[in-house]
């Protein structure tokens, strides 16, 4: 089976580089490049979920021929769920799984400041504050000069992001949080069983937001158990 991953925000496709040396062979780790960052640099960026989410949907439309799953980590929570609903909407079918990372459930509403509209310096501390970025980027103005574009569009997307109602999915989800989040708690993280009609769990890992890195390797751990799981019940 498939494993597509989708980055956070100002993330690319190396963030997973590692991943499939930790992950059974029998399930291949696909990492999605998004527009606008690494490889694809030259593209335009997107500033809207839906529109990004309907253009990743439409260059999956080849690679679904076998059973797959999605993992996305904050943005890449949300741009999970949309293509998921997409795929099962416009091709009628469905991930074996959906593995959410590090973000509240959708349908929540946002009480958070708007932060992509701030001002460089401001914008800077805010991406310091969240801990995603190393400091040799944040003290590189040639570096952030490059990837403050990437961030600010990325936020946009995130911050800006309207829920649409639709029925529950019928593939099990599984949620993963941070013990040291402070922005997301897993109350709101607890909402997402809302979204499946198939089982639902809530694991939580020491580390802050970007406890993907610092507990990789139990969050493989997990995610390879319950995609072979899938497939043992295929057979």
């Amino acid at each position: 089976m498939r494993l597509f991953c989708l980055p956070y925000a100002g993330g690319g496709a190396g963030i997973f580089r590692n991943w499939e040396r930790h992950i059974p062979s029998v399930i291949e780790v696909c990492a999605v490049q998004l527009p606008g960052r690494e490889r694809r640099l030259d593209e335009s960026l997107f500033t809207e979920a839906r529109p990004l989410a309907a253009a990743i949907s439409q260059g999956l439309a080849g690679h679904i021929d076998k059973p797959f799953a999605f993992f996305g980590h904050s943005m890449g929570a949300i741009l999970s769920f949309e293509i998921a609903h997409l795929l099962k909407r416009r091709c009628g079918v469905e991930p074996v799984h959906l593995f959410i990372s590090g973000r509240r459930a959708p349908q929540l509403p946002n009480k958070d400041h708007a932060t992509y509209t701030l001002p460089d310096q401001e914008f800077i501390e805010e991406v310091r504050r969240l801990n995603g970025t190393p400091v040799e980027v944040l003290e590189n103005p040639e570096l952030m000069e490059l990837i403050r574009p990437i961030l600010r569009a990325d936020f946009q997307l995130c911050q800006t992001y309207q829920y649409a109602e639709r029925e529950p999915l019928s593939c099990p989800i599984t949620v993963f949080g941070g013990l040291g989040d402070n922005d997301v708690s897993r109350e709101q993280m607890d909402c997402w069983r809302e979204h499946t009609t198939a089982s639902f769990s809530l694991r939580m890992l020491p580390g802050d937001h970007f406890f993907l890195h610092t507990s990789e390797s139990t969050l493989l751990q997990v995610i390879s158990r319950e995609l072979l799981r899938t497939k043992s019940l295929a057979v």
